[in-house]
């Protein structure tokens, strides 16, 4: 077993130290979280087609075709961003 001598540091400024080392790491951890929350969202009609740069009536007809998958609720019809991202295919060269 190794151990670790901290020379002329008092312990007021390890505790700081270590305060500061968690507070990086859960600032990263909530950044990462938030985005995969992000990704997560449900997006209007419009909003799809203004993500996937495209007119409503083209969206409607890839919904109808099942190449994006679409929810409803109150006669409202909205997408999953993730979905949406994960409906993109890479083009062979």
């Amino acid at each position: 077993m190794s151990t670790i001598q901290f020379l002329q540091t008092s312990p007021e400024q390890l505790a700081e130290l270590i305060t500061e080392g968690v507070k990086t790491q859960l600032e990263a951890f909530k950044k990462d979280l938030h985005n995969k929350e992000a990704q997560d969202d449900l997006l209007t009609r419009e909003q799809a087609a203004n993500l996937l740069q495209i007119h409503e009536t083209t969206l409607w007809h890839w919904t109808n075709k099942s190449k994006v998958k679409a929810y409803s609720i109150a006669g409202k019809r909205y997408y999953k961003r993730s979905e949406i991202l994960g409906s993109l295919t890479e083009l062979k060269k």
